[in-house]
């Protein structure tokens, strides 16, 4: 009985390294890419928070990002397997266009995680729904607990990884 827990805290675990990862190469806290993102981190440097990182969350608030991709693919795979996911890409990438994002972080992130939860799933360790109850947990520690904190974390991940790809803003 107490491997459910467990295993939806490494699925937390996968889903929050694949979808802060696909985030990070495509540049979201570099500035707000869709409407609204700029306000958004603008509010959380007000509050104390980093702007950087800011600009992440208000890019994850505004469309459909590689968080919302890997919660889709998630749920694509419990209902339908690899079809399901892949048909969760298609839709992110949808919701792309209608939100005028320029990238393409939600896709990828939609498929990476769908090939990850199908993977996981058939290799009989888990549960399609563990990674469903995994990204809710994941998109919490970067939305919902301090968006002070949050903000701060990402914008330290974003120095590492332009310092690692020398050059970012």
């Amino acid at each position: 009985m107490l491997d459910e827990p467990i295993r939806i805290l490494v699925a937390a675990l996968f889903c929050w390294f694949n979808f802060m990862t696909i985030d990070l190469i495509f540049r979201l806290p570099e500035r707000g890419g869709v409407s609204g993102a700029t306000a958004i981190a603008q509010e959380i440097e007000k509050g104390g928070g980093n702007l950087n990182g800011g600009y992440m969350m208000g890019n994850i608030v505004s469309s459909p990002d590689a968080s919302a991709g890997t919660l889709l693919a998630s749920c694509g795979v419990y209902c339908a397997g690899l079809p399901g996911g892949l048909f969760a890409a298609l839709l992110v990438y949808i919701g792309n266009r209608i939100c005028y994002d320029p990238g393409y972080a939600g896709t990828t992130g939609c498929i990476t995680a769908t090939f990850i939860v199908y993977g996981a799933v058939q290799s009989g360790w888990f549960a399609a729904s563990d990674f469903i109850a995994g990204m809710v947990i994941a998109i919490l520690t970067i939305q919902g607990l301090s968006s002070v904190y949050a903000s701060r974390l990402i914008a330290r991940l974003w120095k590492i990884r332009c310092r690692l790809l020398r050059g970012c803003v």
